[in-house]
């Protein structure tokens, strides 16, 4: 009862921490809803199955599950034919899906998932698609295609598959998308069996037919029904949903940090500004246990408070997160909303969590008070560092360091996170150690002022000498604030220069062959362009009898699972070997592979072939991490498409065939940076908009709380003689003070992991690479606080002095 009167009666003075968990919670919420939103649905080409049968799934290097590994045309057609008798099943279809993209007017038909838009025509049975005109395919140049297309039965397509574009008949239309050839000519496109999809007759019981298809395929693979179908999607729509995740999920990160960091400095704060009370309630005989007790209470009534207003805001939030999503193309097609109970709970457990541990600090100081405290200021004590502040302090600063000289020796893929979490330890080591150098900044700052005669530079000196804790709280949001602001838009301005510098300079005097509105090139492109790199990427699978899957294989259920990596088949005379196979040194690393040594290689038509590890070289990214022939991919995966070919400049470079741009050195490398570019560049301003804003939020209450806490002083400062003008003049000018203070502790912190970065891509890309600051993002980010901040001070204390007045 005494906890929730205390909040009762001191509301104002938990309204900063109430809204600071309401906004962080509201993020997490909204991240979290949009996730749970974009978990896979079963395709709509599915609809119409019982159940799917699909092959054994193989593992990554590192032992996560990945890609499943086709069965051969001879292991399926057992599977095909013991499915087929399952009782309840009408039709046992296998289910092929490979390149093919209409081509009208001499430009490629737009169209994001042709890498997969061909099937067999069996496969229509699935969703269900209904034959609209015409008959099924049965010659290999006749084709069925959806009826939105508009071309007319009888008529003549052209089709860009993978060997090029090919003439087809038109014989039918149906009312789903893709282009359904005959089976015989599907099988010829992707000869490998990925899955057999069930088709129930009518009246069948869907869990019998599983039941019945598990036995049949035994160990062979598995068997999925019900929302287990969603697993096979396309891939275009795996990268959208992975894009997605990736952003919601650097979202709720800094939110959650952000909530931790404001919070904990709030109610620090605002425990601080209640030393007198405290000491009142020592003195009639309250123990420190039951201080403590009192304090992590009321932060967690708070905390609930906050957390189911903000879980109600963020739910009403998330339509406007995911119209932003959608329209950064990093959604599903088709996605909505909805609200499940998993992230409501967890936002809410998030908001008290972070509420009582951001109160412990603040609790076990308030415990030490002594009682003679209520006769003093509530300000008088805890002026200085204590041990513990100094030893965390430069604990974490160390720590920070390692971080940011981690970050230039990182991998490319690591360096990003590196650089963030560097920056937010150095954001805290800054917060905890602002108090030991906060008070001699602010004589620094304040002396060439003090000849004027006015009263104001002497009262803003005094104050945060007199309170170096109290404006370190008030500091510590800022720093955050404005070293988010300066840290994402520094990295993307460093990128920016850093990537096409370093690209154009590998392909610096050759002529890229890009692919322009296709998922990639194909034969056809590549005949036209004889000379130069041209790599056939493909999925193939090893089996792990050595390399890190082995070594785990007592204590990982994947053990003995197949690797699955890319390979490349190169046209290069160095590479392009027969039987053999060149590595890159942490590949034969992870294979437990040396030279000389024979392996195993099932290819996506399910055939093994055995190849000799001719070389193992340093990695190269340019050449690959696992090459082989390119005859033989090819042999072997017949759907697969060819990368960007890249022409030397003494060859002459072709885009006749559709579907090709040509690029030189300069235009690719700003191209290819551009396609994530403007992905990264919305994601650092969504991050920055909401690092910045939240903070502003906590800056505006920090400040207000301030404020309303110096009511007394205010009094006594009036009671002098200062006028309503001069103390608005000294409370703006004391935060602006603070503001400074923080907004340059915020820029330091960020330069060390930012000139690591730097120094790494300089590595990366051998090319000078300067540390680059968004000037414009940092000036609005700091004005932006600056001006909440000093406008919430005033309009408290204007409100506090006409109250007096009355």
């Amino acid at each position: 009862m005494l906890i929730l009167a205390n909040v009762r009666e001191r509301w104002s003075g938990f309204l900063g921490a109430f809204v600071a968990v309401l906004v962080g919670v509201a993020l997490i919420t909204t991240t979290l809803v949009i996730y749970d939103s974009a978990r896979a649905e079963v395709q709509p080409r599915y609809e119409g199955t019982a159940a799917l049968a699909l092959p054994k799934q193989a593992v990554d290097a590192d032992g996560s599950p990945e890609d499943r590994m086709p069965w051969s045309r001879s292991e399926a057609e057992p599977l095909v034919s013991g499915l087929a008798k399952v009782p309840g099943v009408a039709h046992a279809v296998v289910d092929r899906s490979f390149y093919a993209q209409a081509v009208k007017g001499g430009k490629p038909v737009t169209d994001e998932g042709a890498e997969e838009a061909g099937h067999g025509f069996a496969s229509v049975r699935m969703a269900p698609y209904r034959l609209v005109s015409g008959h099924a395919p049965a010659a290999a140049d006749e084709v069925v295609v959806d009826r939105d297309l508009g071309a007319a039965v009888g008529s003549e397509l052209t089709v860009n598959i993978t060997k090029g574009r090919e003439r087809f008949r038109v014989v039918g239309t149906v009312d789903g998308p893709g282009y359904y050839f005959s089976e015989k000519f599907a099988a010829g496109q992707q000869p490998g069996v990925s899955n057999i999809a069930l088709i129930p007759a009518k009246g069948a019981d869907t869990g019998a037919i599983a039941s019945g298809a598990k036995k049949v395929i035994g160990d062979s693979g598995s068997v999925v029904s019900g929302d287990g179908r969603s697993e096979p999607q396309p891939e275009y729509i795996e990268h959208k949903r992975f894009l997605g995740v990736q952003l919601i999920s650097a979202m709720a990160l800094l939110g959650l940090f952000t909530t931790v960091f404001v919070v904990a400095s709030m109610l620090v704060l605002s425990t601080g500004m209640r030393r007198r009370e405290i000491g009142l309630l020592r003195t009639i005989g309250a123990s420190p246990k039951q201080i403590r007790r009192m304090i992590l209470g009321e932060a967690a009534v708070v905390g609930l408070a906050g957390s189911i207003a903000g879980c109600l805001a963020g739910v009403a939030a998330t339509p406007l997160l995911l119209s932003l999503l959608k329209g950064l193309d990093v959604t599903p097609p088709g996605m909505e909303i909805t609200v499940a109970a998993w992230p409501l709970l967890t936002g809410s457990l998030v908001g008290i969590g972070v509420s009582v541990i951001g109160a412990w600090s603040a609790g076990r100081k308030a415990a030490k008070v002594a009682p003679i405290e209520a006769l003093l200021d509530s300000r008088s004590a805890n002026k200085g560092m204590g041990r513990g502040r100094w030893i965390a302090g430069l604990s974490v600063l160390g720590l920070g360091v390692l971080l940011a000289i981690g970050t230039a020796t990182s991998t490319a893929d690591n360096r990003i996170n590196m650089a963030i979490f560097a920056t937010m330890t150095l954001i805290v080591a800054a917060a905890l150690l602002t108090p030991a150098f906060v008070g001699p900044v602010g004589r620094f700052l304040t002396a060439p002022f003090q000849r004027g005669g006015k009263a104001a530079p002497v009262l803003i000196r005094a104050e945060l000498v007199a309170n170096p804790r109290r404006a370190a709280s008030l500091v510590a949001p800022v720093i955050a604030a404005v070293g988010f602001a300066v840290l994402l838009s520094g990295m993307v301005s460093t990128m920016r220069v850093a990537y096409p510098a370093g690209e154009a300079l590998k392909v610096a005097g050759q002529t890229i062959v890009t692919p322009d509105g296709t998922p990639g090139n194909t034969d056809e492109v590549v005949a036209d362009n004889p000379v130069g790199k041209a790599a056939l990427p493909t999925r193939a699978f090893v089996e792990a009898k050595h390399g890190k899957n082995a070594e785990n294989a007592e204590n990982s259920e994947n053990a003995g699972k197949p690797t699955v990596l890319d390979v490349l088949g190169s046209r290069d005379a160095k590479w392009n070997k027969p039987g053999e196979a060149v590595l890159g040194k942490k590949m034969a690393g992870d294979l437990g592979l040396k030279q000389g040594q024979e392996v195993p290689v099932r290819f996506a038509d399910g055939t093994t072939v055995t190849l000799r590890v001719s070389q193992v070289l340093p990695d190269d990214p340019a050449r690959g991490d696992f090459v082989v022939a390119r005859d033989l991919v090819r042999a072997h995966d017949p759907a697969a498409l060819t990368d960007d070919i890249f022409v030397p400049g003494d060859a002459k470079a072709s885009a006749a065939a559709p579907g090709v741009a040509l690029h030189d050195a300069a235009q690719y490398a700003l191209a290819d940076y551009d396609t994530d570019a403007k992905l990264t560049e919305s994601l650092a301003m969504m991050l920055i908009v909401i690092a910045v804003g939240y903070s502003v939020i906590a800056v505006a209450n920090s400040m207000a709380m301030a404020a309303h806490g110096r009511r007394r002083d205010f009094g006594v400062m009036k009671s002098a003689g200062g006028t309503v003008r001069q103390l608005l003049f000294t409370s703006a000018g004391e935060t602006a003070l603070v503001i400074v203070i923080g907004a340059a502790l915020g820029v330091l912190v960020t330069l060390p992991p930012l000139a690591g970065m730097a120094a790494g891509l300089s590595e990366a890309t051998s090319s000078d690479v300067g540390l680059h600051l968004n000037s414009g993002v940092v000036v609005v980010a700091i004005i932006g606080t600056l001006v909440a901040a000093v406008l919430a001070g005033a309009a408290v204390t204007s409100k506090t002095l006409k109250r007096q007045a009355v």
